[in-house]
This record gives C-alpha cells, structure tokens and sequence, in this order.
C-alpha cells in the first residue's frame, strides 16, 4: 500500500469508526449487520487500492441527522484534503440543507463549506458564507481572517481594513502593522491615480497604525518628490533608517536626487 493511500486509510478510520459507533447506537441487529457488511466492503476496497469507491462505501454508510453531522463534517474535511473540492462542497451543502441541524452545527457547516469554495477559487460565495457566520456571532474570528485574505486577493483595501479592526477587536491579535500595510495599498492606488492629498491622507493613518512602517515613509517620500516638495521627501526617506535599515538601499537614490534638487535650488 502507498504511502497515499496509508495516510487515506489513517483519515478514514475515525469517520468509520464514528459510523459504527453510531450505528449500535441505533440498536438494530439488521441495521448493525448491514453495517458490518459495508463496513468490511470499504476496508477491502482500500486494502486493494481503490480509494475512490471505498469513500463512496463509506459516505452511504451514515443518513444525515443531529448526530452523524461530525461524520460527514469529517468526510467533507477528507474530499476537500484530497483535492475533490466538488464533492466536499455537494456533503457540506447537503448538511445545510437540513432544518434538523442546531445553530452550532450549522455554523460550522458553513465555515466549511466557505473553505471549500476558497479551495474552489469561489471567492463570492465564500464571501457571502464567512459574512453571515459573522452576523451570527459564531466562528468570527475565522470567519474574519477568511474575510481578511479574500479582500486582499480582490485588492479591496477598504473592506480589509474593516475586517481586520473588527478581528482586533474579537481578540484577535494586534494587527496595527497590517492594518499600515493596507493603508500603504491605498496610498499607491491614490498616487497611481494622481490623487496625491488623498495619497498622503492614506500614508498618515498607515504612520497613525504603525510608526515602524517604513513603506509608508518611501511612499511618502515619492508623492513628495512627486509634488516637487524635496525638503519633505528627503526627511521622509531619512526616517527609513531608523524604522527598518533593510529599506535603506531604496531610499539612497531618491534621497540623494533630492539633495541634488535642494542644491539647485539654494
């Protein structure tokens, strides 16, 4: 058996084991039987190498009701590990079909199911799925950081930005430093466009998020020489040093043009 399928074999298990567990549960010899018969069918499909029909065994093995939701949970887990984002998507929208689940499962259902459309590049439905979790005040910490990377693939800063304060303020760590960066974003879209006051507006909340942030001093530098203002720019790019050396090397040329300007200018 390949290591593949011994890592496969290891993920199964656990879901067969819960299945077996709930069907004694039930109590029924015929049902206990049938159980057993398929139970055996799944382990000899994945003995002989036949991943695929040994999940599918094992997926019919369990109805959906309040107390399989963590079995097929587990199952969508595994599609989505192996890559079969489809079929992780279709057992998690079947799980929130169902009017039978808690508000906790179903919440969890949809953080799963918005980690498979992520996977699937499904970037609006994924969206849509971590804001309703957020809404509901449940899994908002994932949800957010869900939210956070989706905003920063679509360049939305403003939206990132949003998320990010919020998910500072569910607990979720200091992101002063980010929140700086996604102010720098903002920065570069406004100068790109010739809104340089904006520009400039967008750099000094970056400095407000994080006084080390030493791209907002660059960019800064930038729309000053940009305005002709080289006094400014020079003292912006001065700051370089003591924010973070390892940007020296991008300021030395700016900063020594300005020093030329200022020259010519005396």
């Amino acid at each position: 058996m390949t290591p593949d399928m011994l890592d496969l074999l290891w993920l199964l298990l656990p879901v067969a084991a819960a299945s077996g567990w709930f069907a004694a549960r039930r109590g029924s010899v015929r049902s206990a039987a049938r159980f057993d018969g398929r139970y055996l069918e799944g382990l000899n499909l994945l003995i002989n190498e036949q991943p695929d029909r040994a999940i599918e065994v094992f997926t019919r093995m369990v109805e959906v009701d309040s107390e399989t939701v963590e079995v097929h949970m587990a199952l969508g887990n595994l599609f989505r590990r192996r890559g079969e984002v489809d079929r992780a998507i279709r057992i998690h929208q079947n799980l929130i079909a169902r009017p039978s689940l808690t508000r906790s499962q179903r919440a969890m259902a949809l953080l799963e199911l918005g980690e498979d459309y992520l996977r699937a590049g499904l970037l609006d439905r994924a969206e849509n799925l971590f804001r309703e979790l957020t809404d509901m005040g449940l899994h908002t910490a994932a949800a957010l950081r869900h939210l956070m990377g989706i905003y920063e693939q679509e360049k939305e800063w403003e939206a990132a930005i949003d998320a990010a304060r919020r998910l500072e303020a569910a607990g979720g760590g200091p992101l002063r430093p980010v929140i700086a960066q996604y102010y720098c974003e903002l920065a570069e879209q406004a100068r790109a466009a010739g809104h340089h006051e904006q520009a400039l507006r967008n750099v000094h909340r970056a400095l407000k998020q994080d006084r080390g942030c030493a791209r907002a001093s660059i960019i800064q530098g930038r729309i000053e020489m940009d305005l002709g203002r080289h006094r400014a720019a020079a003292e912006s790019f001065m700051c370089v040093d003591r924010q973070n050396p390892d940007y020296l090397a991008e300021v030395i040329g700016p900063l020594e043009e300005c020093f030329r300007r200022l020259d010519r200018s005396d």
